[in-house]
């Protein structure tokens, strides 16, 4: 007997269910395009936006001064990393602590100052574009934003020979 009402209460509950679905059909609103629509469809204003003037003479002299530095801070630390590398190389099968690898890392650390130019130089230049940017000053801001990739491309060349010289000495 139970297997008889249930499926009769399903077929049951799924007559009630269609009687419905047919009834609120037609109540049911087009799903077509109403005339209000589209009204409203316009292309946004885009805000006009001055481009950015040129580097304001106050910060002229103050970019090329740092790019003088950072310059003269790639030869030193050229010349440096010269003598590191023989060093370096005389200290490979050196004990941790012997005279050799003492006088390597002292080389190593001659390059990290010898760097210092181009940091503090890096250093500056990222302050006056972030000053800048939070003022909204964009005068000349691609130009100080092309002068600081420079300064960084030249920091990350460094830190990698750094880093190597480094590896390649024992207990690094």
């Amino acid at each position: 007997m139970k297997r008889i009402f249930f499926p009769l209460s399903v077929a049951a509950l799924g007559m009630t269910l269609s009687a419905c679905v047919t009834s609120s059909q037609a109540d049911a609103p087009s799903l077509g395009k109403r005339a209000v629509e589209g009204r409203l469809d316009v292309a946004v204003p885009q805000p006009v936006v001055a481009p950015p003037g040129p580097l304001p003479n106050d910060l002229a002299g103050r970019l090329a001064r740092w790019e003088s530095d950072a310059v003269a801070a790639q030869r030193a630390f050229a010349t440096e990393r010269n003598a590191a590398a023989t060093l370096v190389a005389q200290a490979r099968g050196a004990a941790v602590a012997s005279e050799a690898w003492v006088v390597a890392q002292q080389a190593i650390s001659r390059m990290v100052a010898a760097r210092a130019p181009l940091t503090g130089a890096l250093a500056d230049i990222d302050r006056l574009y972030v000053s800048r940017s939070i003022e909204e000053e964009i005068d000349g801001m691609p130009a100080i934003y092309a002068l600081r990739e420079r300064l960084v491309e030249m920091a990350s060349g460094q830190e990698a020979v750094i880093a190597a010289l480094a590896a390649s000495l024992p207990g690094q």
